[in-house]
């Protein structure tokens, strides 16, 4: 008669240790991050002297937009096909930048919804400056929900894949990866009683 086999005991599982981010990602990251930095606050100001610089020549003309949609029938309706296209083309690639830069900027966390929310905020400011203190020049909203349209395209079409590839920079190598992924399904399944390198009892 054989005796009862003694259950083994699981064996304490090990955290897996986290490889450390080369230098050569790290020094690539703040280069990328600095770049952005900087094309975002050259943007800034190239966007100040397009927006906040009086335009006296339409002073008796220019008048605030609350209603959305209001300015673009206007373009449809009473602009001929290139004017109409000069405006609604230059709020679109005025709002582009912060779909390509800001995915560097913040975190990866709901990363659209801060483009968008920051859009929004910037643009939103710069049609108020507009309306309260430059000559000529008047708030639209439908100027703003261009501009917030142009930083969605652009993120979808290049920002999301920019935003990606910077922040995988923060990640280990992908052997690294490899190697802590298979030290922690080893400790798990020298944890499981009874069970074999291969996960079968």
């Amino acid at each position: 008669m054989t005796g009862k086999r003694a259950p083994r005991k699981p064996a304490t599982r090990k955290p897996a240790s986290r490889k450390p981010v080369p230098w050569g990602r790290i020094v690539a990251r703040a280069l990328i991050a600095g770049f952005a930095f900087v094309a975002l606050v050259a943007f800034s100001a190239v966007l100040a002297r397009l927006t906040l610089t009086p335009s006296p020549a339409s002073a008796d003309i220019a008048g605030s937009n609350m209603r959305p949609g209001h300015s673009l029938r206007q373009y449809a309706e009473s602009y001929t096909f290139l004017s109409a296209c000069k405006q609604i083309g230059g709020n679109l690639l005025l709002g582009a930048p912060f779909g390509l830069l800001l995915p560097v900027l913040v975190a990866r966390k709901s990363r659209m919804l801060r483009v968008l929310a920051v859009t929004v905020l910037v643009m939103a400011l710069v049609e108020l400056a507009q309306g309260a203190i430059v000559e000529g020049r008047a708030f639209d909203v439908d100027d703003v929900i261009l501009n917030t349209t142009g930083a969605l395209i652009a993120y979808f079409l290049l920002g999301r894949r920019i935003g990606h590839s910077y922040h995988a920079l923060a990640r280990p190598s992908g052997r690294n990866r490899l190697a802590i992924r298979l030290r922690g399904n080893g400790a798990r399944y020298r944890g499981t009683p009874g069970a074999t390198g291969d996960g079968r009892k």
